[in-house]
């Protein structure tokens, strides 16, 4: 028999009661040091008091009212966007995905404005995650996620990841836009170079093309800049932003120049919930937080020691990792054994971490993670990784 709950996730048997900081109980007073922060989303850790005497005193004034009319909330938060960042406009959603779906549509909404309706071809890269929507499963192509759910929508080109030339070659006068994530997350934190993002950045300005930066995984803060493109000192047109954004309320945007959004006049897209004033007002005081310097130079220092005490583990345990890549504190684990234990072991080892492609486990820690927290969690790490040792040995 079916379970109520459509059976679409396989659902690790823990179920947690309680967030504080980087930690979470579960349901038999176990405490588990979290460095998945719900995939990237609890940026600030788990009930965060700034953000829960925010969400409460907002609670208490107006919950959500649609955008039939303006929300001033809204409006604040988009001020506080556009003035860190390339963006002359914002528009709020609830997830990624539907950042995605947005993305898309306002590039081809561009090019159809100007007189080329037949200029719709986005490139995207293998290995790409822009949401699970079929536009979005259309845009990343890979077989996992596209069997069983065709017709796709068409218009889409994903290259291999890597290889700028194949990139230079494909880019042309009938590409719409190039979709890129500076630092691929479920693709297996796989670091764009930055002289790859400038080559992109230059090839679209020479062909017209628009660049849409997904840094819904990579964004707000988790990198030690606010955005990660900021590293490669190149600007998106469109950028989509969810996760981090709303420190575990659902919120999403899309932030862009006012030339990319030139097509996206009223009744070209809509939202019913995207923006409330709940969403929008937990979204203000996590950017206040997280794009403050100091605040941002903590996430710098605190990668580096993270890295340090993982390069260490590696060393340690080289049947068990290759290596560590990433950035900030969006860190993988390349692997030589399967991810999926690892995060299996982690759990006897009380410490909760994600799997990702190409054989890499996903380090995710809340922004806000301690030093004594970073030792502990290199500690739990190792003993996990001795389990998977020994269970190695026990079956030769």
């Amino acid at each position: 028999m079916i379970p109520t709950v459509l059976p679409t996730y396989n659902r690790a048997p823990i179920a947690f009661v309680k967030g504080e900081g980087s930690w979470l109980t579960a349901e038999d007073g176990t405490r588990y040091l979290d460095l998945g922060s719900g995939i990237a989303v609890n940026a600030l850790g788990h009930a965060n008091p700034a953000l829960v005497a925010t969400l409460t005193e907002q609670a208490g004034r107006l919950w959500h009212v649609s955008n039939v009319y303006r929300v001033p909330e809204q409006e604040r938060l988009a001020d506080l966007l556009v003035a860190k960042t390339f963006a002359d406009t914002v528009f709020f959603t609830n997830s990624g995905t539907e950042t995605a779906e947005l993305a898309i549509k306002m590039a081809r909404k561009y090019w159809y404005e100007k007189g080329e309706a037949d200029r719709i071809e986005i490139l995207t890269f293998e290995g790409a995650f822009h949401g699970r929507s079929t536009g979005a499963i259309a845009a990343a192509g890979s077989e996992k996620m596209v069997k069983g759910f065709g017709p796709l929508m068409p218009g889409f080109r994903q290259l291999p990841w890597g290889d700028i030339a194949a990139f230079e070659a494909a880019i042309g006068p009938k590409t719409a836009a190039v979709m890129v994530e500076p630092i691929q997350g479920e693709g297996g934190i796989r670091v764009m170079p930055d002289a790859d993002l400038r080559r992109i950045r230059e090839a679209c300005d020479r062909t017209g093309a628009l660049l849409i930066m997904d840094e819904v995984q990579c964004g707000v803060g988790r990198t030690g800049r606010l955005f990660a493109h900021e590293w490669a000192g190149v600007t998106p047109d469109i950028m989509m932003v969810a996760k981090g954004i709303g420190g575990g309320f659902p919120l999403g945007a899309v932030l862009a120049t006012e030339k990319a959004a030139s097509g996206m006049t009223p009744g070209t897209h809509g939202s019913t919930y995207g923006g409330n004033p709940l969403g929008c007002a937990v979204g203000a005081k996590v950017l206040e937080i997280i794009s403050e310097p100091d605040f941002l130079a903590e996430v710098g220092r605190k990668a580096g020691l993270l890295r340090q005490r993982l390069e260490a583990l590696v060393a340690s345990h080289p049947d068990v990792f290759e290596g560590v890549r990433g950035q900030g504190l969006m860190i993988g684990l390349k692997c030589r054994v399967a991810p999926a234990d690892l995060v299996t072991a982690g759990y006897a080892e009380h410490i909760l971490t994600v799997a990702a492609a190409d054989n890499t486990l996903r380090l995710l820690p809340p922004l806000t993670i301690s030093d004594a927290e970073i030792a502990e969690a290199a500690g739990r790490l190792e003993a996990a990784a001795a389990r998977i040792e020994q269970s190695l040995s026990s079956s030769q």
